[in-house]
């Protein structure tokens, strides 16, 4: 591509600024346009759900970089646009305001979006809140006061870590899960106990295999919540936590192929090989199956591989999984995914920390570290080096650094 050639980024989130800082910094000359929905300039969205709602962290630590940066590396910062369609013939963004961007190549970063109760049964009243953005949370940030009854939907990491706010703040928590078990698509039966554990040990009322039928309230506002089991609980508000959906009816309108997500290469191009795709709403290859991933340092690396594929200089992009969570006290790190495991071995640790070691036959595939992040550290280089050490190994070695030295 011509140096001097415009980059338009749909999407400014972490991808989507990630993509427009590396090209800076891989010496793109040309114009770069990157265009958001929010009010708000790109900003780290995990401690949405933990600092800063609980309110430890202001709004202006969130920003991924002052203002003044976009100025500096000249990247044109369109905030409160939203993008009505591509133009692949023109080659052209269009606004919804009837501005039009050309492009020579077009990054889709649009992320995706929260999942939502039927209107049906109640999921548009008032006091029904989800976690994505700092409007979210402004909008729910008044309701976290000692004494109120929090009805949290959905068992995952979201739903854990807002009910673990809500019960620090001195509210009556209740959690339910529709599925066997809290974080029964994510992880192994051992990390679900542990995680059970720990939040009834804070007094939350942990409820699985528990759903919702419907949610009631008088002037439009929710005031209360009936179970699947008939049971009906008073509530002041509800936060709904049951899994995102990727943002892909800017693609599907333009004629790209998607399919749980807008299909990419190797290299982050999708069906038109002037159109990139990264972070959450991109699907790609990784071990023979598609997936997406949602997860900072994802949308971080496929910004760099996409920067670096535009440019052309791409070596394609190897994904190396890794999340996190903070709920209560604890700090969980995960490195790989569990997908496929028929094995899981326990390390303890000191005190209260312990892991997780998922196998697929003697195949190292994750590790859910608990308070351990020398553990954390060493199972995340053995799983991207490809290595895999015995589990009786991993229970019995009184070093983590140990399982470096171990068998492959």
């Amino acid at each position: 591509m011509d140096g001097a050639a415009p980059v338009v980024i749909v999407g400014a989130g972490q991808a989507g600024f990630s993509t427009a800082a590396k090209l800076r910094d891989f010496g793109h000359a040309g114009p770069i346009a990157l265009i958001g929905e929010e009010a708000s300039p790109p900003y780290q969205r995990p401690p949405l759900s933990k600092a800063y709602l609980l309110g430890e962290m202001s709004e202006d630590r969130l920003l991924l970089k002052p203002s003044s940066f976009y100025a500096q590396k000249d990247i044109e910062l369109l905030l409160s646009a939203r993008v009505e369609r591509i133009d692949r013939r023109s080659r052209e963004v269009v606004l919804a305001d009837g501005r039009a961007f050309p492009y020579a190549r077009l990054v889709l970063a649009t992320g995706a979006r929260p999942k939502t109760l039927p209107a049906a049964i109640g999921g548009e009243l008032d006091g029904v809140y989800a976690i994505r953005t700092i409007r979210d949370i402004a909008a729910m940030s008044g309701a976290f006061r000692p004494g109120r009854r929090a009805l949290v939907v959905g068992g995952g990491y979201v739903g854990l870590e807002a009910a673990a706010v809500a019960s620090k703040l001195g509210l009556d928590v209740t959690l339910i899960e529709a599925g066997p078990r809290i974080l029964g698509r994510v992880a192994a039966a051992e990390t679900s106990t542990f995680f059970r554990e720990l939040h009834r040990s804070h007094g939350v009322d942990l409820r699985e295999a528990t759903t919702l039928a419907s949610l009631g309230g008088a002037h439009g506002r929710i005031d209360h919540a009936t179970l699947g089991d008939g049971a009906r609980i008073a509530v002041d508000f509800a936060i709904v936590g049951i899994g995102v959906q990727p943002n892909v009816e800017l693609a599907v309108a333009a004629g790209l192929e998607t399919d749980d997500g807008v299909l990419v290469d190797a290299h982050l191009a999708t069906s038109d090989p002037l159109i990139f795709a990264v972070g959450d709403c991109a699907s790609f290859l990784w071990r023979g199956q598609r997936i997406r991933l949602e997860s900072v340092g994802n949308a971080i690396d496929q910004g760099e591989a996409a920067a670096a594929s535009i440019l052309g200089r791409s070596e394609g992009f190897a994904a190396k999984p890794w999340f996190w969570s903070d709920q209560f006290d604890v700090k969980l790190q995960i490195a790989g995914l569990s997908s496929g495991y028929d094995r899981v071995v326990t390390r303890p640790g000191a005190g209260a920390a312990r892991s997780f070691w998922y196998y697929r036959g003697e195949e190292l595939l994750a590790v859910d570290a608990v308070n351990d992040g020398r553990v954390y550290m060493v199972a995340k280089r053995l799983i991207e080096a490809g290595r895999s050490p015995s589990p009786e190994l991993v229970v019995h070695a009184d070093d983590p650094k140990a399982l470096m030295a171990g068998p492959a």
